[in-house]
């Protein structure tokens, strides 16, 4: 393995023959390709922790497919040059055959296996074979929660190097923050030079304008001592200091011994030849006193490196080049430094998949990603849980971001044998190893990782010692190593990286490294309820330093493109994990979630407050460590109860790295703030990149005033029932909502199903609930016009109550209303404990996209703080009036969203879905992590509230 990027001679991107044995027959298919995401024999599975077979390592399943990969290329041998077969990924156990000459094998699905075929071509047509066997011993290593795929996943070429060549290229280009100068150390390997006594070769590098050579190492002779001599017709000069110890002398060096002058040189001789570090075939160059921009996520500074191998002639014989940063990550005590900042790591994980293809992702889809990634504010990536593509590093360092560059390590289902098994350890090492070789040179690899979730065993320490020996700059992180001790595991892990803490092990731990979660805010489905309770903790807690979303997009598959996405169970595939792989903050096609707005808030490189001195200014703050706003405009705007003002863009202070400044708020806009909701401040890039067009929003800020009661007319009091055309179902009282992910946690214990309020039968003076309890509802009805009624709800649920989903009222309209518009919180859902990044408002919106589609359905659509609600179309217009009230607006009752598996399977639906909830429980992240917050729960037994309902029929149809 190497670092170095060969350029394809011959592309074998696309048509090769195909056969999947031992049934299948000959077909065309286009490479990459993974047969699972066509073949109805070997559909994709998914597991999180157990392997798909009964097996135990090392043993492989006798029902073993096979993929059989075949295409015939014209090559042309050269004198003079070999010729490498490049196979950028093979999902299973890679056989190669060339002309039927078998070539090697490869384990690793994730890096590129590389073949010398220069001895098995010939001039014309050649057949070339890949075979993929899917299970393998190795295969206990690849268990990733993730979907078990086989075939060839990345591109393959053919390229061709001269005999004598570049081996690899290693880049060391570091950055004194103290003195603002670079150093850069690089050591070219070659191929073919290291056996000759003297080279005459030398290599050439050009950086940063300058031109520099130095010579290829010769071969080093093996020192011996020198035989005396026998001759004695000549008295012999003395030539070496008096009292002269060979291994005395070297282990008095070695010791720290004092020594004179004499024997100090005769001790430094010494070592040099017993104990040689140039090693032969290499060229070194060692550059310092640099005037360098350095990089970081933030100004991702590159510069470029052009490297030749020159002959004894002056030609040059192969060459390379490559970007590299200057850049020094350490760690001091409890923080991670970047460049001598404690930089905080706003992270997500991030899995290869593409819906349509499975792990096949192309360069466009990667560039899509990390764009979507920087508009939304996040600057540091985990590759959960394998190398990702080359390609996907290089955007990493243009782009800009922090890498957590991890291992095709995971044992999830024998943690407590493969890390301990010596059987493994060749694995275990080569796939560390083979990453940092490839992956070094990048300056956005910041951490090596060891893996995922494999216990914890002699292996990882063997791996961590060698990444450590081999890589000095960078730590070495492995979650394994800490998960039972957060004060152990030092062998194998510089950063203290938990997997979903508790809020309090952060606060109580006080260790003497990092800390910086590998997991966290667990957003499956409806979720990532409290992301902004830890980040509370990352930006006010010392050594601890932020984390990694789990996860960035959700792994549904839809091979047939009709929108219907699948997840585990879909495929036939058993045993499996259901939708547990939903757990992205983005949609398989990349559409964001709200959960990925809520953290785009707190990713924000600025905070927003208005200045108490006036409050004619605000106090922005910039959170960056590095760059100032200049790259950014500020666009003010005024939320009122009629809507929002015209937004100004105001010039941005220059605020340096983690300063603030005062930006004062046009005099027009002040005047609009009496009686307004809010301020916003939306933050907007200045100039056109590669990510982000000039004028994209990265984040909305707000500055709230308090809110004018709602006063409710007095009116006449009723008895009789509320009815009207436009009602399909009257206001009653809700419960319930369509469980998310979280409140089916184990660790919640069936909480909510034991209540019952999932099924409330009405009775006099109230409600039973599913197991007989009886709930108070006491209702007073107010006449204040036609069609026009002020409600007082007292509801008093049963002793012993300690948690519920909501309390509020639940009506249904009849069809014909489409739009939408309310004041309150928004325009994305929010939660309770999940609106630290909503703006508050005048939002509207079509009645059909005010629901979140999560692939499995459940409580989706929420909105908080709603103090008034109108919903209009050709059949009406119904409007709501309150104090605020955690509004839901949709097409679906809660039973049939519970009814679905999957969000297409709902029925269509033209009715309007209303819930005005006086109390609605946070979203939380139980499913694996923590609950909710006590205040975000609904802990008591007693409600009251009043609200307003108005009803206006209009023109078309009642249906």
């Amino acid at each position: 393995m190497h670092g170095l990027r060969r350029a394809p001679a011959i592309d074998l991107t696309g048509e090769w023959q195909f056969r999947l044995l031992p049934h299948g027959t000959w077909k065309t298919v286009r490479v990459p390709d993974l047969w699972t995401m066509r073949e109805e024999a070997d559909p994709p599975h998914y597991t999180n922790v157990p392997m798909p077979f009964p097996e135990v390592p090392p043993q492989v399943p006798r029902d073993n497919p096979v993929g059989v990969y075949r295409r015939v290329v014209e090559l042309s041998p050269r004198p003079g040059r070999r010729t490498v077969l490049h196979v950028g990924a093979a999902e299973g156990l890679l056989h190669v055959t060339v002309n039927d000459r078998d070539l090697g094998t490869s384990t690793d699905s994730h890096l590129a296996a590389e073949f010398d075929i220069t001895d098995a071509v010939v001039a014309g047509p050649n057949t070339i074979q890949l075979s993929v066997e899917k299970w393998s011993a190795a295969s206990y290593l690849e268990d990733q929660d993730h979907w078990w795929q086989s075939g060839l996943s990345r591109p393959v070429h053919v390229y061709t190097v001269p005999d004598t060549r570049l081996a690899d290229v290693r880049v060391v280009a570091d950055y004194d923050p103290r003195t603002a100068m670079g150093a850069l150390d690089v050591e070219v390997l070659t191929e073919g030079l290291d056996h000759l006594p003297e080279s005459g070769w030398t290599a050439r590098i050009v950086v940063l304008g300058q031109t520099h050579t130095a010579p290829v190492n010769p071969r080093w002779a093996a020192a011996t001592v020198p035989r005396p001599a026998d001759a004695r017709s000549v008295r012999p000069e003395p030539v070496l200091p008096a009292d002269f110890d060979f291994s005395g002398l070297v282990s008095l060096k070695a010791s720290g011994a004092p020594l004179d002058g004499p024997m100090r040189q005769a001790a430094e001789m010494m070592v040099s030849h017993s104990h040689p570090t140039v090693r032969p075939g290499t060229a070194t160059f060692a550059l310092g006193d640099l005037a360098v921009r350095p990089w970081s996520a933030e100004i991702p500074h590159l510069e470029g490196l052009d490297v030749e191998l020159v002959a004894p002639d002056g030609s040059v014989v192969d060459r390379t080049s490559m970007e590299i940063g200057f850049r020094r990550v350490r760690i001091e005590g409890r923080d991670l430094l970047v460049n001598g900042e404690r930089v905080l790591i706003q992270g997500v994980n991030r899995h290869d998949v593409d819906a349509r293809t499975g792990r096949v992702v192309s360069r466009e889809l990667m560039l899509a990603e990390l764009s979507l990634l920087k508009r939304f504010n996040v600057n540091a990536i985990r590759t959960s849980h394998y190398p990702n593509d080359p390609y996907l590093l290089d955007l990493a360092d243009e782009l800009g971001f922090y890498v957590v560059d991890e291992a095709d390590i995971e044992a999830h289902a024998f943690t407590n044998t493969v890390p301990h098994d010596p059987r493994y350890l060749p694995e275990f090492l080569e796939r560390v190893s083979r990453m940092v070789l490839r992956d070094r040179n990048h300056p956005s690899v910041v951490i090596w990782s060891l893996g995922n979730e494999t216990g914890y065993g002699a292996n990882h320490d063997a791996a961590a010692a060698w990444a450590r020996r081999f890589d000095p700059t960078r730590p070495v992180q492995y979650e394994g190593a800490i998960a039972v001790d957060w004060h152990g595991g030092h062998g194998a892990s510089d950063i203290v990286c938990p997997m979903y803490p508790h809020l309090d092990a952060l606060r109580a731990f006080d260790g003497d490294r990092p800390v910086i979660l590998c997991e966290y805010a667990y957003s499956q489905g409806n979720s990532t309820g409290g992301l902004a309770d830890y980040w509370e903790l990352f930006e006010t807690l010392p050594g601890v330093q932020g984390g990694f979303i789990w996860h960035f997009k959700d792994h549904a598959l839809d091979p047939d493109g009709d929108g219907r996405h699948r997840y585990g169970g879909d495929f036939g595939d058993h045993p499996n994990d259901g939708p547990v792989l939903l757990y992205g903050l983005v949609f398989p096609d990349l559409t964001p979630k709200p959960a990925f707005y809520e953290m785009r808030g707190l990713f924000s490189p600025v905070r927003v407050a208005r200045d108490d001195t006036d409050g004619r200014r605000l106090t922005i703050r910039n959170r960056q460590f590095f760059a100032d706003l200049s790259g950014y405009e500020l666009e003010l705007r005024v939320e009122t109860e009629a809507g929002p003002t015209a937004a100004r863009t105001v010039p941005t202070p220059a605020v340096a790295p983690r300063g603030e400044a005062r930006v004062p708020i046009p005099d027009d806009l002040v005047k609009q703030l009496d009686g307004a909701l809010a301020l916003t401040v939306t933050v907007r890039t200045r100039e056109d990149s590669r990510w982000a067009p000039a004028g994209t929003e990265i984040a909305a800020h707000q500055v709230t005033f308090p809110r004018r009661p709602v006063v409710l007319p007095h009116g006449t009091a009723r008895t009789e029932e509320i009815s009207h055309p436009l009602l399909r179902t009257p206001p009653r009282l809700s419960l319930w909502r369509a469980l998310t992910d979280n409140d089916r946690a184990f660790s919640l214990d069936n909480r909510f199903e034991r209540s019952g309020f999932f099924e409330l039968t009405p009775i006099e003076g109230g409600y039973r609930t599913a197991w007989g309890d009886e709930i108070a509802h006491r209702r007073t009805v107010r006449q204040v016009g036609e069609a026009d009624w002020v409600l007082s709800e007292h509801v008093v649920l049963p002793e012993g109550t300690r948690d519920g989903l909501r309390v509020g009222m639940e009506f249904t309209l009849v069809e014909g209303f489409e739009h939408a518009r309310w004041t309150g919180l928004g325009p994305w859902e929010n939660y309770p404990d999940r609106r630290s990044s909503a703006l508050l408002g005048v939002w509207e919106s079509p009645v059909d996209e005010l629901a979140v589609p999560y692939i499995v359905p459940s409580e989706n659509g929420g909105r908080g703080e709603v103090t008034r609600l109108e919903l209009s179309g050709p059949t009406g217009t119904v409007r709501t009036a309150h104090s605020p009230l955690h509004m839901t607006v949709g097409r679906h009752t809660a039973a049939q969203l519970e009814a679905a598996a999957h969000w297409w399977e709902l029925p269509q639906s033209g009715e309007t879905v209303i819930h005005l909830d006086v109390a609605h429980r946070g979203v939380g992240m139980a499913a694996l992590g923590p609950d909710t917050r006590p205040e975000f729960r609904l802990t008591a037994t007693e409600y009251a509230w009043e609200w307003r309902l108005t009803l206006s029929a209009g023109h078309g149809p009642v249906k």
